[in-house]
């Protein structure tokens, strides 16, 4: 699988951009801060998981002054070409289409495109709350597993139902509402247990990647913890049941997927609070290089790689840990600076300003 092409119109800063893509190899961006390429790889990512990897709102992808945002992507698997194409309304619901045929949901997207995403920012899964580290496990679960992709999206509904209900409660719940609540619960229990047995699983599966991936990364071998902590015991029925009065008195739900924890730690320290900014990095990227490592063995075949701009946080010794971890496949990098010597660049785009782009052809 991999993109042959992509078009963007009135996306984020972008008035109108459109490239066509390396096969198998290494199609590069570059320009100046600014110019729109993360804005580029944003793009390309929303078409394989109707999501910005920003945690942007759709509205905000919209650029200024525009009523929508059009995307497009050509991609092919073996002898199939298949088209992505995005609508995002300034107002009003998203819509995407896989050769006309309306997406409903992140997994119907599976056999048009998959992407893992390298970015900066992913230090905040060491770093920030436990949100991010769920939003890993789910991303990459969205990937590898389109069976507990399902149970998340069912969790994230249920979720915002019970919320709905409890809030609109006034913290006292009447008995036509506890029965509703009782009918989310049994879904919540259903979909939820099948979620978090499926995060503990993955967690299980890239452990040992993860150590070997950081070791590489930092220079030396260190002790890598990952450990799934839920936020409840026993059931999750009986957890619910116990918990409804504090969740009727606090409008929210206080257990349940949404609340567990993925804990990590270095040395047997937790990576958060005792590792340095390098180790924390080195730890963010031996997660996702292990994701793209399980999913490139459960697929057969590697996902496309998005690497926006991560070299520029990166010593050369990191720089050269990551691309050797990197199983081969179709990459789109982008960069403000010059990429290292070891990147093969088959195309490369120069972008500047408002998504003009202008190829320079390749680069050794």
């Amino acid at each position: 699988m991999h993109l042959v092409s992509l078009a963007i119109t009135d996306f984020r800063n972008l008035a109108s951009t459109a490239i066509e893509l390396d096969p198998e190899g290494t199609t590069v961006i570059t320009g100046l801060n600014g110019a729109g390429k993360t804005s580029l790889l944003e793009a390309a990512a929303y078409l394989a998981t109707l999501q910005s990897f920003r945690g942007s709102p759709k509205e905000a992808l919209v650029r200024r002054g525009a009523e929508r945002a059009i995307l497009r992507a050509e991609t092919r698997k073996g002898d199939r070409t298949l088209t992505i194409e995005a609508e995002i309304l300034a107002t009003g619901r998203a819509r995407t289409q896989v050769n006309r045929q309306v997406v409903r949901r992140r997994v119907d997207l599976h056999e048009a495109l998959l992407v893992t995403v390298f970015s900066p920012e992913d230090i905040g899964v060491v770093r920030s709350g436990p949100a991010d580290r769920r939003r890993f496990l789910d991303e990459t679960l969205a990937v590898v597993d389109p069976k507990a992709a399902r149970s998340a999206e069912e969790v994230e509904k249920v979720l915002r139902q019970r919320a709905a209900l409890l809030r609109g409660s006034g913290r006292t719940l009447r008995a036509e509402a506890a029965d509703t609540l009782d009918v989310w619960d049994l879904r919540l229990d259903d979909s939820g247990t099948r979620l978090v047995e499926a995060r503990e699983q993955l967690v299980e599966r890239l452990a040992p990647s993860v150590t070997e991936h950081y070791a590489r990364l930092a220079g030396r071998r260190t002790d890598v913890g990952m450990s799934y902590g839920r936020s409840w015991t026993g059931p999750l029925l009986a957890a619910l049941g116990a918990a409804r009065d504090k969740d009727v008195q606090r409008g929210v739900s206080t257990v349940g997927p949404h609340r567990d924890e993925l804990e990590l730690t270095l040395a047997g320290l937790p990576s958060r609070t005792h590792a340095s900014q390098g180790e924390q990095r080195s730890l963010a990227l031996a997660l996702q290089l292990a994701a793209h490592q399980l999913a490139t063995e459960r697929l057969g075949t590697a996902p496309v790689l998005l690497l926006d701009d991560v070299f520029s946080e990166l010593d050369p010794l990191r720089s050269r840990a990551l691309l050797e971890g990197l199983p081969p496949g179709q990459v789109l990098l982008t960069t403000a600076q010059p990429a290292p010597p070891e990147v093969v660049a088959d195309r490369v785009y120069a972008m500047a300003e408002g998504g003009h782009v202008e190829a320079m052809g390749g680069v050794p």
